[in-house]
């Protein structure tokens, strides 16, 4: 089962006790899934589809429950690809359902679609939350956290989809809206995002998980760039130790250490000696002891010195 799968079902577990949430709830849902038929002599029908029996379960009640209308809940099996069920919720007679929800309005024997947000049925902020949770369950999705951050509302309406941007940018989120294959799509992108999302829908489930996941990610991101960056400074040293040595064997080899002077040619023989010892316990070794920057000093003398004798070309190279 999908990240988004689980997501749902732990939604639809628990059903909002609050009418007014109920009522909000049931117009987002009808809004994102739903489709309104014209059955003639002035009468609407409903049909909500969706691959989810539970959310299928859910809008039943919703409306049984509230409403006291006809509802009907029919299973077509989904030839394609061998897919599950497909499971489709029909209301009959519903023009003063779609009214009340605030989703049509009557006028001159004809009816008009609202596309805005029904403010009567938001006055409170639970009903916001309830109004964003139907949404998602009827037409959002959310992305493995695993794979990748990104939740979203496909809609099917321009305007509608710059009110739901505007609500779920109330809660201080910043959802932008993209035009994707004829739908108005209403996303998120950033995890903490997601996450604040998740927690006003009341996903805290899924919240959990996805906080989990990240904190795995971003300690998995840290240890690759302490690794990359403690490999890049050993090659360094590497390179810089394997440059010291080949200065210091064509002194040796061409000059001799009798050139250098006598602090010079301690830590030459020390770096001979001691190939694979970093600065700092080369400078430990000496009598008396000299830091680290004293030691790297002494050893860009040395490659001076080198560098000179190479130039003169009073020696064969290496």
């Amino acid at each position: 089962m999908s990240f988004s799968s689980k997501t749902k079902n732990e939604l639809v577990r628990k059903m909002f006790e609050n009418k007014c949430c109920q009522f909000a709830e049931a117009s987002s849902l009808l809004r994102m899934s739903g489709t309104i038929q014209l059955a003639g002599l002035n009468r609407v029908n409903i049909k909500v589809t969706t691959e989810n029996p539970a959310i299928a379960r859910l809008i039943f009640k919703l409306f049984k429950n509230n409403f006291g209308v006809d509802t009907k809940v029919l299973v077509k099996k989904n030839k394609v690809l061998k897919k599950g069920n497909t499971y489709v919720v029909s209301i009959s007679n519903a023009k003063d359902i779609l009214q009340e929800l605030e989703i049509i309005g009557f006028e001159n024997n004809s009816f008009n679609i609202n596309y805005k947000l029904p403010q009567k049925l938001l006055n409170s902020e639970c009903c916001k939350r309830a109004y964003l949770r139907g949404a998602f369950l009827g037409g959002g999705s959310v992305s493995d956290p695993e794979k990748t951050y990104h939740l979203e509302f496909v809609t099917h309406n321009e305007e509608f989809s710059g009110e739901l941007s505007k609500l779920v940018n109330s809660y201080g989120l910043k959802a932008k809206i993209i035009l994707r294959k004829n739908n108005y799509v209403v996303y998120l992108k950033e995890g903490d995002q997601i996450v604040d999302l998740l927690n006003i829908i009341g996903a805290h489930n899924a919240l959990m998980q996805l906080e989990n996941i990240r904190i795995i990610k971003q300690m998995r991101n840290n240890v690759n760039r302490i690794v990359n960056c403690e490999t890049a400074n050993l090659s360094k040293i590497v390179e810089a130790s394997i440059r010291q040595i080949k200065n210091i064997q064509y002194i040796e080899r061409t000059a001799g250490f009798k050139v250098l002077p006598d602090n010079l040619r301690e830590i030459a023989e020390l770096r001979l000696k001691y190939k694979n010892a970093s600065l700092k316990e080369l400078g430990q070794i000496l009598n008396p002891p000299v830091g680290k920057s004293g030691v790297n000093h002494r050893l860009r003398k040395i490659e001076k010195i080198a560098e000179r004798l190479r130039k003169k070309g009073e020696f064969h190279n290496d």
